[in-house]
């Protein structure tokens, strides 16, 4: 029997397909945002995902949604929105910004995991959010967990990832288990000065696009996000991510799908001053205008962002220049960058699917650390024979309106997890028993 897995606070997927890639079951998915659900549903039809802040949900609804009774929780994993910043004579765990972390506590605590991994931004480790962390560590500790005192943050480009995107790792685990080690570096990052005998070369930006045709060739993109297309010649890197080889699927579920369709393509139409400005920008170097960064063909990707939700103004981050073409890239382009197979699948707009994957931990990243949490356990991963048949495409088109009824929630009036104050607990079994009766 493979390793269980849940993942909090999964928007569309990132840590998903990476612990599912280490070989791990990702059994039940908790995310607030509905566009988000939609598209994690399409892409991992078999897990249950549960569209409610975690606020509202207990480790028995989650078990009891995923229809797993009481048998045992390898690994929880995920990233929880947090504030940290400490207030004067307070405990940032006392200020309400950062409610999401005890839950998140709570969670793991309830489902009596094996293991947790807990990931966020490197920005905790430094500063005044140092003292925060600190406290999360506490927190788990009173909740029986181990936590390496020696944390680390991990850069994706030290994995094979062609972007530098660093996030903070916290492995734990319960106090009879050991814990994980994290990972050493598996290549030297592309644009890095050093000279390595034993590490090789990781991917460029290069050979993570090269292939890929270039979506103003096809007026369909202007008002579709795919289309049937020709790929050139792949690099190990893009060949990779086309599941070229049954090694290219890991340990994870292979999925039914067709690769001559180009997918997560939408066109951006630019005038032609913008589009002169993008050519006339050098490679390597940022667009002194609109302050989009030109990747180069022999370096890696700036950190991709995801912009910020309809709360507060619904603005995408900017998307990187082509290197060769004189636009910003493209979501499946974006994708590439970010280590997600092209199996994939994304909302077919470009402000939805850029935030997805800006909101994503890339899933090689998380693959790494998985495959620590499962060597602490003692698993040996196995290869299922099992085909997924992707879910239904209109998943990835839906607006929030028909994404909430579609799960049966009301339209969030706010998309960020975050609440402030407290909720009264019956509502919230209230709100989680009737998704429990949906069976989602």
């Amino acid at each position: 029997m493979r390793p269980v897995g849940i993942d909090l606070f999964a928007g569309a997927g990132g840590m998903s397909p990476g612990f599912e890639q280490a070989g791990v079951d990702v059994v039940a998915a908790v995310e607030i945002d509905p566009i988000h659900c939609a598209a994690h549903k399409f892409n991992f039809p078999d897990c249950a995902i549960i569209p409610l802040s975690i606020q509202k949900v207990s480790g028995a609804d989650i078990r009891k949604i995923a229809g797993i009774g009481n048998q045992p929780i390898d690994v929880v994993f995920g990233g929880p929105p947090c504030q940290g910043f400490s207030m004067i004579g307070q405990r940032s765990m006392d200020d309400p910004r950062n409610e999401l972390v005890l839950d998140f506590v709570r969670i793991v605590r309830e489902l009596d995991t094996k293991m947790f991994v807990f990931e966020n931004v490197k920005g905790l480790t430094v500063g005044k959010q140092k003292k925060f962390l600190l406290e999360i560590i506490e927190a788990f500790d009173e909740a029986g967990y181990l936590v390496h005192n020696k944390w680390q943050v991990l850069d994706a480009a030290n994995f094979g990832v062609p972007q530098h995107r660093e996030r903070l790792i916290l492995f734990g685990a319960k106090k009879r288990h050991k814990l994980p080690e994290y990972p050493n570096p598996t290549v030297l990052p592309a644009d890095s000065k050093k000279n390595d005998a034993i590490l090789p070369r990781g991917p460029t930006c290069k050979e993570a696009l090269g292939d890929l045709s270039d979506a103003d060739e096809f007026t369909t993109l202007s008002h579709l996000d795919s289309v049937e297309a020709k790929f050139g010649k792949l690099s190990a890197y893009s060949a990779e991510m086309r599941l070229q080889r049954a090694d290219d699927w890991h340990f994870g579920y292979k999925r039914f799908w067709d690769p001559n369709i180009l997918t997560s393509s939408m066109r951006t139409e630019h005038t032609e001053i913008s589009q002169r400005r993008f050519a006339e920008t050098r490679l390597g170097s940022v667009e002194p205008i609109s302050r989009f960064f030109k990747l180069h063909p022999d370096g890696l990707s700036n950190t991709l962002r995801a912009g910020t939700d309809g709360s507060r103004g619904a603005f995408t981050s900017p998307r990187p220049i082509h290197y060769r073409f004189n636009r910003c890239i493209t979501v499946r382009e974006m994708a590439r960058l970010h280590g997600f197979p092209d199996w994939f699948r994304f909302h077919i707009t470009k402000w939805h699917g850029a935030r997805q994957i800006g909101n994503a931990v890339p899933p090689p990243l998380a693959r790494v650390v998985a495959t620590q949490v499962l060597k602490a356990l003692g698993i040996q991963p196995t290869r299922p024979n099992r085909i997924v048949k992707l879910g239904d495409p209109n998943l990835l088109s839906v607006n929030m309106s028909e994404a909430a009824t579609y799960f049966n929630i009301a339209k969030p009036n706010n998309t960020r997890n975050c609440r402030s104050g407290n909720k009264k607990r019956k509502q919230n079994e209230t709100e989680a028993a009737r998704i429990t009766t949906m069976g989602v």
